[in-house]
């Protein structure tokens, strides 16, 4: 289908990711040497290879897909390498014209002997800080017509664990020996808000939020509802990864247990038949109250495209997934790469694809480029973030102008 949001206007308006994950987005080269370095056996060291055999354009399922985290976090094992991979990530969404993101990732998979959880924050936040500060200090934003870059940090939890995972969940494993694996997950996922929380408030790390990752079947939010009050309670805001492989259900869940004030994905959010509940007589009826109460709540909902598609086999293709219902029932929809590596994505591509799908009205396209600033949880204040709204819309406004002339469709 043939669109008039050129490539070189989604470049230039100023974007937001909110659901991108640090391990997920590394730049290939980088994982090449810094595996040579740290003598990481990967499947191949070229570029083209890993492209073959692990980072593809398609995967079998959600488990295919999550392989490679295995050898990104394989090379997250110190400081200087979580700084460096956070810079780059900076620099490259700086680049393409994304001006706000919240980086998600599962700090207890980083923590060993040598290397404790508040390091693990810091170096994040110091290298996506180092990677925004040419772009901060260029004579566009001193002179405002471009805006800054700003970042949050989102702590994750995981759905489930495993001993294998890192030495973080083995040492729990040994101190709780047979203890039931949902009261494990339990309790890796509370000690992970009250530290995400005590790191935000003593270290200053720009923490903005807590998040469950991970495996949804088998694996439900319930069990993670007093890490979830924590961080209610201590002013953390929250999303939850939920409907990415799982129903309704589990975004309800996600929605009334863990007080999300986001939903990661959401993209089984009008699959009834998915419902497993047989109290829930009326499936369609529950999906349409649902529904409408995400969209006056204004929740927004983190869609990936291209990471559902690669990992969904009844997806085959953009017409197959659900943001074109999503977008028409006027739901807050963010569009976000997931991870800019395991997918091979960015921000910008997710929009043409989109845009190239179906049609988008100018009302619909500005709406969902909003959702994602409106929608941060922004670690600056919410006056502060009030103004950095105002500014986005003035420079989206002025890309309207200068790249597409007001012909779009209202």
């Amino acid at each position: 289908m043939k669109t008039i949001y050129t490539p070189e206007f989604i470049r230039a308006i100023p974007k937001s990711d909110l659901h991108v994950h640090l391990d997920g987005s590394l730049r290939l080269a980088t994982l090449i040497e810094l595996a040579r370095a740290r003598k990481v056996d990967l499947p191949s060291f070229t570029e083209a290879g890993l492209l073959e055999t692990v980072f593809k354009e398609r995967y079998a399922d959600l488990g295919e897909y999550l392989r490679g985290f295995a050898l990104t976090c394989a090379v997250m094992r110190d400081s200087e390498s979580i700084e460096r991979i956070a810079c780059e990530l900076a620099e490259d969404n700086i680049a393409e014209g994304v001006r706000y993101i919240e980086v998600r990732f599962a700090p207890q998979l980083h923590v060993h002997d040598e290397l404790e959880m508040p390091a693990v924050l810091q170096a994040v936040a110091d290298g996506l800080r180092c990677g925004a500060a040419a772009h901060n200090q260029s004579p566009a934003v001193r002179e405002g017509s471009d805006i800054p870059f700003e970042f949050g940090i989102i702590a994750c939890a995981m759905r489930a664990i495993s001993p294998g995972m890192s030495p973080y969940f083995r040492r729990l494993f040994q101190l709780f020996p047979g203890a039931p694996r949902k009261e494990l997950c339990a309790m890796a996922s509370l000690e992970m808000a009250r530290q995400a929380v005590a790191i935000r408030d003593q270290h200053g790390v720009p923490i903005v939020g807590f998040d469950l990752a991970g495996e949804e079947a088998g694996y439900p939010a319930a069990y993670h509802t007093a890490a979830y009050q924590f961080a209610h309670r201590h002013f953390m805001r929250t999303t939850v990864h939920a409907g990415e492989a799982y129903g309704p259900e589990s975004i309800f869940q996600a929605i009334t247990d863990c007080h999300a004030n986001r939903i990661g994905h959401g993209t089984f959010l009008f699959a009834a038949d998915c419902i497993q509940d047989n109290a829930i007589t009326d499936k369609k009826a529950y999906v349409e109250a649902l529904t409408d109460y995400i969209a006056s709540q204004r929740i927004c909902l983190e869609v990936c495209v291209t990471s559902n598609i690669q990992t969904t086999p009844a997806f085959r293709s953009i017409a197959d997934h659900p943001v074109r219902r999503m977008i028409g029932h006027d739901l807050s929809v963010s569009i976000c790469t997931d991870n800019r590596l395991v997918s091979r994505t960015s921000v910008s591509q997710e929009l043409e694809r989109i845009t190239s799908a179906f049609p988008v009205s100018r009302t619909q396209f500005r709406n969902m480029i909003t959702a994602g600033f409106k929608g941060a949880f922004f670690a600056g204040g919410y006056s502060r973030k009030r103004h950095y709204v105002r500014r986005m819309l003035e420079c989206y406004e002025a890309c309207v102008r200068e790249h597409l002339d007001g012909d779009l469709p209202v």
